[in-house]
């Protein structure tokens, strides 16, 4: 998805995949609920104050976060070469909970 560059403060994910459940079986997705978590792909350069400047996101390319259920706007993209299919979203950057941190 290199074709979309967010404006403002919005950021481009890519939600993760759902995952096999603790028995091992994998639901169907029509049964299965989004995961709420996905990677940044790209970020906006920012939303203007009062003053015209510019105040850079708090996020980077690569960040896996955490974002509200309802949150975004959905893209999907279908793969031409093959590629399989992607899910993103769209979504301000106050639409994000949190960035999860590897311990």
């Amino acid at each position: 998805m290199k074709n979309i560059r967010p404006l403002g403060n919005r950021v481009l994910i890519e939600r993760s995949k759902a995952q096999k459940t603790k028995g091992g079986i994998l639901l169907p997705d029509s049964a299965q609920e989004k995961p709420k978590e996905g990677t940044v792909i790209a970020v906006g350069p920012g939303k203007c104050n009062d003053e015209g400047k510019c105040e850079p996101l708090n996020l980077k390319v690569g960040d896996r976060i955490l974002f509200s259920a309802y949150a975004g706007t959905e893209i999907k993209e279908s793969g031409n070469n093959g590629s399989g299919e992607g899910e993103f979203l769209i979504l301000s950057e106050d639409d994000i909970l949190g960035v999860l941190v590897n311990s």
